[in-house]
This record gives C-alpha cells, sequence and structure tokens, in this order.
C-alpha cells in the first residue's frame, strides 16, 4: 500500500489556490486596534493577497491534495 501524505494543517487554515494555481491568501492587520488606522491603510488590506511563485512551490508542496 501506497503510505498518504499529509496536509500541513498552517498551510490548509492561512492560504486557497484558485483555479488557475495560484496561491491567495487574507492579508494581516483588520483584527484589532483599528481605531488608530486611517481608512487608506485599511482599505488594501481588504483585498486578497497573492504570494510570489518563488515561495508558491513551496506551499503547495504542504498541500498536495488542494
Amino acid at each position: 500500500m501506497k503510505q498518504k501524505l499529509k496536509t500541513n494543517s498552517c498551510a490548509k487554515k492561512r492560504f486557497k489556490l484558485t483555479a488557475k494555481g495560484k496561491v491567495k491568501f487574507k492579508k494581516p492587520g483588520l483584527r484589532h486596534l483599528l481605531h488608530q488606522e486611517s481608512s487608506n491603510i485599511k482599505r488594501p488590506k481588504r483585498k486578497k493577497g497573492y504570494v510570489p511563485e518563488n515561495q508558491a512551490k513551496a506551499i503547495k508542496s504542504m498541500m498536495p491534495y488542494s
């Protein structure tokens, strides 16, 4: 029998794969202590971030079944 690969728990909670194979994540800094941040700082954090290609390969290897 062939062994199954384990999915990295940290990676599966933080990253998602798009249909084209890019790795997306939620930008940090929108949980608490937001009253002192201006709207110009907070607005770009609402958009999704994409992992650079040189790091995406490592993250994809942590999630073999996604």
